[in-house]
C-alpha cells in the first residue's frame, strides 16, 4: 500500500513543476501573442476595436532577460496606475515567463508582508502565473497579436 502511494506521488508533478509549467506556458503564449523578444524598449499599444486598448511596455532588454509590463488603459481608483497590469520577466535563454507582480505599484513583499512562509510566496506565484495565463488566453480570443500592436506615441526608439 505505502509502495502505490509512493508510487503515485513519483508520477504526479509537485507544486514547484506545476509552476514551472505554467511559467514556460505563459512564455510561449506571450512569446506568440506579441513576440516581445522581437521589440526595442518602449511602449506599444494593441487595438482590436472593443474598447480595451492592451499596451504593452518593454522596460528593459538584457543578455537573457526581457522586462516588460502588460496593462489595459484602465486605472486603478486608489493609485491612479493602469490596472490590471503584470510585470513580467522573460526568461529567453529558460524560456519561461515569471509574473513578478500583479498589484498597480506594489512589490511581491509589499503584498505578501516582509518574511512570508515559502508555501505562501508559491501560492501565490501559482496564482499570478494562473492570471497571466488566462489573460494571454483571453487577448489571443479578442484578436489582440503582434499585428495589431503599434508603438506607443511619444516613445522613444531604444535599441
Amino acid at each position: 500500500m505505502l509502495a502505490d502511494r509512493m508510487t503515485a506521488a513519483a508520477l504526479l508533478p509537485g507544486r514547484f513543476e506545476l509552476l514551472m509549467g505554467l511559467y514556460a506556458e505563459n512564455y510561449h503564449r506571450l512569446a506568440r501573442l506579441f513576440a516581445p523578444q522581437q521589440l526595442a524598449v518602449g511602449g506599444y499599444v494593441s487595438d482590436v476595436d472593443d474598447g480595451l486598448d492592451v499596451h504593452l511596455e518593454v522596460q528593459a532588454r538584457h543578455p537573457y532577460t526581457i522586462e516588460l509590463e502588460l496593462t489595459y488603459d484602465l486605472r486603478d481608483a486608489d493609485t491612479g496606475l493602469r490596472a490590471p497590469s503584470a510585470q513580467i520577466r522573460m526568461y529567453t535563454d529558460a524560456h519561461v515567463a515569471e509574473v513578478l507582480h500583479c498589484h498597480p505599484g506594489r512589490r511581491l513583499w509589499q503584498v505578501l508582508g516582509p518574511f512570508p512562509p515559502p508555501r505562501t510566496v508559491l501560492q501565490h506565484r501559482m496564482r499570478m502565473a494562473s492570471f497571466l495565463s488566462r489573460w494571454l488566453e483571453y487577448l489571443v480570443e479578442q484578436g489582440h497579436s503582434a499585428g495589431t500592436l503599434v508603438r506607443a506615441a511619444g516613445t522613444a526608439l531604444n535599441p
